[in-house]
């Protein structure tokens, strides 16, 4: 039951991270405030460097339902899958603080709180506790 519990979440990020892609490649309707990123005016989601932050957000997506799919198949790859797309996701977000949604928002919490248990003596706990 505890690893549905962590991977439903893990899964459902990973998706709706996606968004990020689209919205850099300029495929969906403006889902993001039109407001530059944080470190230059000229810069906005459909600029080039906005479409490679888009890249960042697609490897996001993939690695982490990769990650929630290999804890449902209670493999030992998971938490690094995890870790890696949690990164991945925040440097995504952080240069677009001012342009995401809230939701983005706390996506970005949600992997700082990944990172804090899966990168602490946290993690030995949650490993067995999900019994890998």
């Amino acid at each position: 039951m505890i690893p549905f519990l962590i991977a439903i979440p893990l899964i459902a990020h990973g998706l709706a991270n996606i968004i990020g892609f689209i919205e850099a490649m300029g495929k969906a309707p403006r889902n993001f405030y039109d407001k530059p990123w944080l470190f230059s005016s000229g810069i906005t989601m459909q600029s080039p460097i906005g479409k490679i932050f888009g890249l960042l957000w697609l490897a996001s997506t993939i690695l982490l339902v990769a990650a929630g799919v290999g804890l449902l198949l209670h493999s030992s790859w998971w938490s690094a899958l995890a870790i890696a797309g949690s990164l991945c996701s925040l440097l995504a977000i952080v240069p677009w603080w001012n342009t995401v949604v809230p939701g983005a928002k706390a996506g970005a919490a949600f992997d700082l709180i990944i990172l804090v248990v899966l990168l602490t003596p946290l993690r030995d706990w949650l490993h067995r506790a999900i019994g890998s």
